[in-house]
Parts: C-alpha cells; structure tokens; sequence
C-alpha cells in the first residue's frame, strides 16, 4: 500500500462558535487545525492509510500546535520545515445558519508559501503513492514552483497525481489568475475533484457535461464532480457513475470536501492505484470507494472544524450500510 503526500497549505482555522452572524459580529472562536491538504493527509491517516504532510511553517506556537495535531492525527511530520521568516497561516471563518461558510485568510505572506523547490526530495516518492494539491498555495511564490517539482517526481515515480482546485477567490489577486493557474495545474494531475460551485467558474462552460469533459486534458483520467449533500458523480471519459449524499445534522462543513477526497484516495491507496490501472479499479469499485467517500464528508459536517470532526471508519460503515 502506497502513501498519500499532501503539498500545500496547513493553518490555523478558527471557527465561531456562534452560527449566522457576519464574520464582524462574531465575539469567539474556537482555535482548530486547517488548511485543505492537511484535512486530506489527516483523513486518509484517521482510515488507516500511511501520509505526509509537505509544507512550511512558523516557528510560533501555531506551528508547534499544527504539528502536533498533525502528529497525533497519524501524519507524518518529517517533510514540514520551518522558517523564521514569516508567520504560520491563519483563516477566520463566519459560519452561516446551514452551516456554510465565509473565509478571512490573513497571510502576507504565510510561512507556507516560503516552502522552496530545493526543500522537495525527489527521492520521498515510489510507485503506488499519491501526490495530493490544491490551488490556495498555486499564487506566485516559492511554493508553486515546489509543486512542480513533487508533481513530476511522483508522475516520474508512477505515482498519482490528484488535484482539488478548492477555489478560495479572496486570496487572489482577481478570479482569472486563480483560473489560469487552476487550468495550468490540471493537466498534470491523474484525477480532479472539482465542485458544483467551482465547475463552471474554471471551465468557462455553462453546460455541465461539456464543462465536465473539458477537463479530460493532459493526464487526466477521471473527475470527480461533488454536489454537497446530493452526493458526487465519477466521469471516466465516456462513462458517469452517479452516486447519492448521506442526510445527517449538519454543524460545520468545514472539511467536507476535503474529508470526501480523503476517502476516495484512501480506498485508491488501498486497491493500489497507478497511472496505468485507475481507470479499471475506479470503474470495477465505483460504488464501494463513492460511498465511502460520501460517508467520510457527510459525518465530518457533524462537528466544528475538520481535522477534529473526521469520523472513523466503524462511524462510516454504520452510516452507508443502514
């Protein structure tokens, strides 16, 4: 069984502890791990999987704080440097009444984003082990140019390459650099999850089975497109494979997405996916890794934050078998 590398962002999110007000009228917070690739590493970790998390952060205590959460999640810390230069990431985050929510990230810039090229060892990646990014930490800086080089090394590996574009446009400078480096980034990447909110924004195309196979460029072998609590559908060029949501209290839902990508590359870690058999293994396990995967989101939304509210593998099976 291969390893998921998580590259990107790892932060401070700190939730509200009141639902519905406006990020200015909201008086405390709750102080929880974050950042998108992190939640990733977190969940395939919580299911049983081996990951890794690469980034940078500060030397503060909301870095010793991230790597201990990190290391008591079962991620491995080795690949997290740190750096006097700048301060670990922080997001406050305005939850609204079904839960939803509004960002405030304060980085300028954050030590992750200080993570440099000559800082990834090309060495880390082997066959059967997945790279996993997102576009947050795609903004011109040292960190992007990291990418590149685990991109390559993994693809160089026969490794997976998986990218979630997790659109955040109030960390752009406009909506079409974020596009244009989510579109520069997806041909590299082996399978791409993209969201109901984010499909068109990035194709530029209104009608979804057109938008859909638009993304079928360079390496790219499957998208998947997630619908919130109505489930997610798997395209493999011609074939679609539809799935359904899991209805639960809904409390916070951040990390969903996040938590649900988790589980589809967890159940690909475990059926040893490569370049050469995902198509087949996500065509002959479909149902299985979907449900997972949609189980693994709905039950995260239960609970404040997302590293803290990933459900256990015993709660999912329980959730998608009843």
């Amino acid at each position: 069984m291969g390893k998921l590398y998580a590259i990107g962002e790892v932060l401070i999110d700190f939730v509200p502890l009141q639902k519905g007000l406006p990020l200015k009228d909201v008086i405390s917070f709750e102080k929880a791990p974050g950042g998108a690739p992190a939640n990733v590493a977190a969940a395939v970790a919580k299911y049983g999987g081996q990951s890794s998390m690469i980034t940078k952060v500060g030397e503060d205590p909301f870095g010793d704080f991230l790597i201990e959460k990190l290391e008591s999640s079962g991620v491995e810390i080795d690949r997290i440097r740190r750096t006097n230069e700048a301060k670990t990431g922080v997001a406050f985050v305005s939850l609204k009444e079904d839960g939803e929510r509004d960002f405030s990230f304060y980085r300028h810039p954050s030590a992750d984003l200080l993570l440099q090229e000559k800082e990834i060892d090309s060495k880390w990646f082997e066959q059967g082990d997945i790279l996993h990014f997102c576009s947050v930490d795609l903004v011109e800086s040292p960190i992007k140019q990291a990418h590149k080089k685990a991109i390559n090394a993994v693809i160089d590996a026969n490794g997976l390459v998986s990218f979630d574009p997790n659109v955040r446009l109030s960390l752009w400078d406009n909506p079409e650099a974020c596009r244009s480096a989510i579109i520069e980034f997806i041909p590299h990447a082996h399978l791409v999850k993209i969201s109901v909110e984010e499909l068109e924004f990035i194709t530029n195309k209104s009608k979804m089975d057109e938008a859909i196979q638009s993304i079928f460029i360079g390496n790219v072998k499957a998208v998947i497109y997630t619908k919130g609590a109505a489930g997610a559908d798997l395209y493999i060029r011609e074939y679609k494979y539809e799935s359904i949501g899991y209805p639960v209290e809904v409390v916070d839902t951040t990390g969903a997405g996040d938590a649900f990508i988790g589980g589809v590359l967890y159940k690909l870690l475990e059926m040893r996916a490569c370049p050469s058999t995902l198509e087949v293994i996500l065509q002959e396990n479909h149902a299985e890794i979907l449900s997972f995967a949609n189980g693994s989101g709905a039950l995260t939304t239960t609970g404040r934050g997302a590293i803290s509210s990933l459900p256990t593998k015993a709660a999912i099976s329980e959730l998608i078998n009843v």
